[in-house]
């Protein structure tokens, strides 16, 4: 049975609520919402549309989930929002259902940290233990992989990538993809080197760091192109994980690599 309901909440008959759910004060569950156990919702939640939310998460005041997608392509088809576990949802975040022109679904993992006024755009695959800082704005299609650090008012463009275990600082446009492992920041970003203290937070080792840095001078302070770049690296650092995880990103980059 699901857990507490308050009196003024409107919870949809068709929705799936599981056990130990509390609902507060005033929020709106529509139809074809599914919420697992363990989640707590404040109150003046809404969430609309094909959208789950995973256990044990837990939704501030004024967030809003699964609405409509910012997208003039969108015509009422049946997208949705998956969201996983243990995520924090802080007061007016707002996370939009997919439009049609990616895989439907709006993506979030596990352990990750929304920030209030933050806002994730349809389609965006949002990776776990990902913080998003106050009023970060992540446009359609954004991807941010595991362990990275978005600050307070970041503006991301759509189709972007954000590298895992990166860090991108306040008030940072971000109109190209950012490598793992770095740092960026800047009106239109740049890289200022590796996020070395998020690594070793992350318990990365000095040998995997001095390996990345090595790797981070050849592409991005020697005055070659990336192809050769990338084609240095491999002769001179393989097998080495975490600079072939960096090689893999740069390779598939669409919008441009941040240098």
């Amino acid at each position: 049975m699901p857990g507490e309901i308050h009196k003024t909440a409107i919870v949809s008959p068709k929705a799936e609520i599981a056990d130990n759910v509390s609902i507060g004060p005033f929020c709106l569950i529509g139809e074809g919402v599914t919420i697992k156990k363990g989640s707590k919702l404040i109150s003046n939640v809404i969430i609309e549309g094909n959208t789950e939310i995973g256990e044990h998460c837990t939704i501030y005041p004024f967030a809003t989930i699964g609405l409509p997608p910012q997208d003039l392509k969108y015509k009422h088809e049946k997208t949705g929002v998956k969201i996983g576990k243990r995520n924090i949802v802080r007061e007016y975040a707002s996370i939009h259902r997919a439009s049609v022109s990616g895989d439907g679904v709006t993506e979030i993992g596990d352990e990750n940290f929304i920030m209030a006024y933050v806002h994730i755009a349809h389609d965006c695959k949002i990776g776990s233990s990902v913080a998003l800082a106050n009023a970060a704005t992540l446009a359609g299609h954004v991807v941010v992989e595991d362990f990275a650090f978005i600050g307070g008012v970041v503006a991301i463009h759509q189709f972007t990538r954000i590298g895992a275990y990166s860090m991108v600082g306040g008030f940072s446009g971000i109109g190209q993809d950012i490598p793992p492992y770095t740092m960026a920041s800047g009106s239109r970003a740049k890289l200022y080197g590796l996020n070395v203290i998020g690594l070793k937070r992350h318990g990365f080792s000095d040998d995997a760091i001095n390996n990345l840095k090595k790797a981070y001078k050849i592409l991005f302070r020697e005055k070659q192109t990336l192809k050769d770049a990338l084609k240095r690296i491999k002769s001179e650092l393989p097998g080495i994980k975490e600079v072939e995880r960096l090689v893999e990103f740069v390779e598939k980059n669409k919008r441009g690599i941040c240098r």
